[in-house]
């Protein structure tokens, strides 16, 4: 039985652990976490990355967690719709749902699917050997190792140590989950250098976030009261959001972003796999969803080819040039979002919103989604 190490138990480092599983490889995962658990509020997972947990097995759990279906809205800062998107549309369009689900249930549905002997906890891994070997915990030898720490990567700081560092990409992100729901579609609001999105999700609660350009670092006493002041100009219904928001709720993080990546994701035995590989802006609501898409290409990858060099070759090839046209269509997207700052440019924005025909509107977000992953299935 092969076995691989899996570093960080989040969302794309499961799925792969999972995947392996699945496939008859032994997998541990290491968190450093005390216990596995997600950190955030919701994702959003578009129709490639609905079609990653398909391929992955999980597709029918996922469909269970989220709303399919749901329009979107657009709208400015003072309450002016700017222009709906239909849902049977958007669906039609892009190939598939748009499934907006609580991360916590995504991540306990992956987690439940692998044995409790294959979870280890608590570790801060400061180095791993290639053959999986942590200093204070016994494993066997690993055939593959898979680094899927996150932006801040460890594995990718020993294997890779002259990759691009993380850099702050000028905005911070607040988040939370309210025991709220005013409606049934995606509602997105633009301002001035800055967004707010509200994503409901299928047990009546509502996903929402705030992007804004601020100093790296700042912090508030109380983000949530900081919010209402700052959104009290907004249309009122986002300060009723956030006002039926438990105040323990609100997550504030400053967005990071690999200003270029590894020139291969793949060192001997060693992956890299989502923020580890390639951390991205979150303009498109892409970050969680190629984590899925490298999951599932990585499993297939190891299904198709018992060689461990091969099936890893086949991996890099495969999600290098993907993934850095995602990162680049992100980044684009974000400077017409929360970066653009300048009134005369946000109100040709505004402008170009309503006037856009529908099709164009979802264009971006159709390139993004056109992927479908390989057939997982035995050599």
């Amino acid at each position: 039985m092969r076995h691989a190490v899996v570093v960080g138990g989040g969302i794309g480092g499961l799925a792969a652990a999972v995947g392996l599983h699945r496939i008859g490889w032994r997998v541990s995962v290491l968190e450093q976490a005390p216990e596995f658990g997600a950190i955030g509020a919701g994702i959003t997972l578009w129709p490639n990355a609905v079609r990653a947990l398909d391929a992955l097995g999980f597709g029918d759990g996922v469909r269970d967690l989220g709303s399919a279906r749901l329009s979107a809205r657009l709208c400015a800062a003072d309450g002016r719709w700017l222009t709906t998107l239909d849902g049977a549309r958007i669906e039609r369009l892009l190939g598939g749902p748009v499934l907006p689900v609580h991360r916590a249930q995504l991540h306990r549905l992956l987690l439940d699917a692998l044995p409790a002997d294959a979870l280890h906890a608590g570790l801060r891994v400061r180095g791993i050997g290639r053959d999986g070997s942590v200093p204070g915990l016994d494993l066997p030898p690993a055939d593959l190792v898979v680094g899927a720490d996150g932006i801040n990567s460890r594995v990718r700081a020993q294997y890779w140590p002259r990759a691009p560092r993380p850099r702050y990409a000028g905005l911070t992100a607040w988040r939370a989950i309210a025991d709220h729901r005013r409606g049934t579609d995606i509602v997105m609001t633009w301002g001035r250098g800055a967004e707010f999105g509200e994503i409901p999700l299928v047990d009546g609660r509502t996903y929402w976030f705030f992007a804004a350009r601020a100093p790296a670092g700042e912090r508030n006493p109380d983000e949530h009261a900081h919010l209402l002041r700052h959104l009290a100009s907004w249309h009122p219904s986002i300060t009723e959001l956030i006002a039926r928001t438990p105040r323990e709720a609100v997550l504030r993080h400053d967005i990071h972003h690999l200003p270029g990546r590894p020139d291969s994701y793949v060192d001997g035995n060693v992956a890299l796999l989502g923020d580890a590989a390639h951390a991205m802006t979150p303009s498109l609501g892409q970050g969680g969803c190629q984590a899925l898409e490298d999951a599932a290409v990585l499993v297939a990858a190891c299904a198709a080819h018992h060689d461990v060099p091969t099936a890893l070759a086949r991996y890099d090839a495969e999600r290098r040039r993907r993934t850095r046209l995602v990162a680049r269509a992100s980044y684009l997207a974000g400077r017409f979002g929360p970066y653009l700052a300048n009134p005369a440019a946000v109100a040709a924005r505004d402008l170009g919103a309503r006037l856009l025909p529908q099709r164009l509107a979802i264009r971006t977000f159709q390139h993004v989604s056109d992927w479908t992953p390989p057939r997982i299935a035995a050599e």
